[in-house]
């Protein structure tokens, strides 16, 4: 175990459905104490945009409500990628921050699409609505050029929190790095398209997440009665935190799989070549600035639209479900939420009928599990399998994955929690927990269910 560098830090920690502030314990790693709360889409004019208002109530309460008790002495911030605040001269918004989800005219997307760089350039695929970050800036400078024209600085996401704690303004690589077409990973640059947007003399300096941007703001201070500034750190995209505590735990080769909305594979010790942009397979950047295979789908929003009415079900239930799905084939294909993912333009179809919510619980499950394995064989990898996040708790889900990864499955428990929020409070210099990993090995049982399931999808 090594030393902490602080005995309390208090992490923001913004994800595409959910926000929240924690503190987390500088030793042990440990949540002690949190605040939540959706994280919404205004649906309203000039287009659908997240209510950045509400999250900075959210933030200043908790600041507020943590400065008395427990207290913090430091500050980090993760977020979801694929989101930028354009600020004026005055530091305000000049346009909202647009919801990736949003879909733009078809003219706009097409004039994009003329604009955008090679995939071999970027490793960033084309992807749909405002999922590649120079499509949203495309669109806010097309459709609304007077805003667009008294924009003076473009901040990443995790960044636009920590301007508003500190005022000042960067940019950082994890976030650049995620599929935004603006970055090369493999140079650690800026790409082509931010001369062709006419961008560059607006993006604030790149700095490493592990930086201390500044101390907070006297206002902030007195705001939330803090009597003593701390710092603030630049912060880190919501999977490349989650992936940080991996990378200072193992060596290479390994593979790191990120549950939440979003699952997201890195292929730790991969290589950029063969990722194949029409399967949405891309580069991510990591913390120290290294390109990492990767690949992705909605995995957790797409379990919630198979499970989200369903009762709860006993372990002994779904034991006997798994083995009546099993024995009959039940089976869910892709796609069940559009737009991302291995297999692109398919419509989610049913094999054989679920008659209980146990078993829909199970296929919802199973499903996740094979597009999982199928996003780490796109990328290439050639090591263990951790999961973290939401599915580490999921066992079909995770003896399903070492049965169609072929690989062993590998959950930390006990003294090292993994996640978003943990990843945000390592740039900080908290300790980093050895942890106790438990192993899952393949399951023969379900070794012909995940051969059928890929046989039945590549068919198609």
């Amino acid at each position: 175990m090594t030393a902490s560098k602080h005995a309390r830090v208090a992490v923001i920690d913004i994800g595409k459905t959910n926000a929240k502030v924690v503190v987390l314990d500088g030793t042990s790693g440990a949540e002690i104490a949190a605040r939540r709360t959706p994280n919404r889409v205004i649906g309203a004019t000039p287009y659908p945009h997240y209510d950045v208002e509400a999250l900075w109530s959210l933030i200043l309460s908790s600041l507020s409500e943590f400065a008395r008790a427990p207290g913090f002495e430091a500050i980090s911030i993760t977020t979801h990628g694929a989101s930028a605040a354009l600020l004026d001269a005055q530091g305000r918004l000049a346009l909202p921050v647009l919801d990736y989800e949003f879909e733009y005219p078809e003219a706009i997307r097409d004039a994009y699409d003329r604009l955008r760089p090679d995939f071999a350039e970027t490793c960033s695929p084309r992807l749909s609505g405002g999922l590649n970050l120079g499509a949203q800036l495309h669109f806010q400078k097309s459709l609304y050029p007077d805003y667009f024209g008294r924009v003076a600085t473009i901040l990443t996401y995790p960044q636009y929190w920590a301007f508003r704690l500190t005022g000042v303004a960067a940019n950082e690589a994890t976030s650049l790095g995620c599929h935004t077409d603006l970055w090369l990973p493999g140079e650690g640059t800026y790409s082509t398209l931010v001369d062709r947007l006419g961008i560059r003399s607006l993006m604030a300096p790149v700095r490493p997440a592990f930086d201390a941007l500044g101390p907070l703001l006297p206002e902030i201070c007195e705001r939330i009665g803090l009597k003593d500034a701390v710092p603030v750190h630049c912060g880190i995209h919501d999977s490349n935190a989650s992936l940080l505590p991996h990378l200072l735990r193992r060596e290479a080769p390994f593979a790191v799989v990120s549950t939440g909305t979003w699952v997201v594979c890195f292929a730790v010790g991969g290589n950029l070549q063969g990722l194949d942009p029409t399967r949405d397979t891309l580069a991510n950047v990591d913390a120290f600035g290294r390109a990492v295979p990767s690949a992705r789908f909605m995995g957790g929003r797409e379990y919630e639209m198979l499970t989200e009415t369903l009762v709860p079900a006993s372990e002994a239930e779904l034991d006997a479900a798994l083995a009546a799905v099993v024995s009959r084939s039940i089976m869910v294909f892709p796609n069940v939420a559009a737009g991302s993912g291995p297999y692109p333009g398919r419509r989610m179809e049913w094999q054989g009928v679920a008659e209980t919510d146990a078993e829909r619980r199970v296929v919802a499950s199973l499903y996740a599990a094979m597009m999982t394995a199928t996003c780490l064989d796109l990328i290439g990898n050639r090591g263990p399998i951790v999961v973290e996040g939401p599915f580490a708790a999921n066992e079909i889900y995770l003896r399903a994955l070492a049965t169609a990864g072929g690989r062993t499955v590998v959950v930390l428990s006990g003294a090292a929690p993994t996640g978003t929020a943990q990843g945000a409070g390592l740039l900080t210099g908290i300790a980093l927990q050895p942890g106790e990993e438990r192993s899952i090995a393949a399951d023969p049982a379900l070794a012909g269910y995940c051969r059928q399931w890929r046989q039945t999808v590549d068919a198609a």
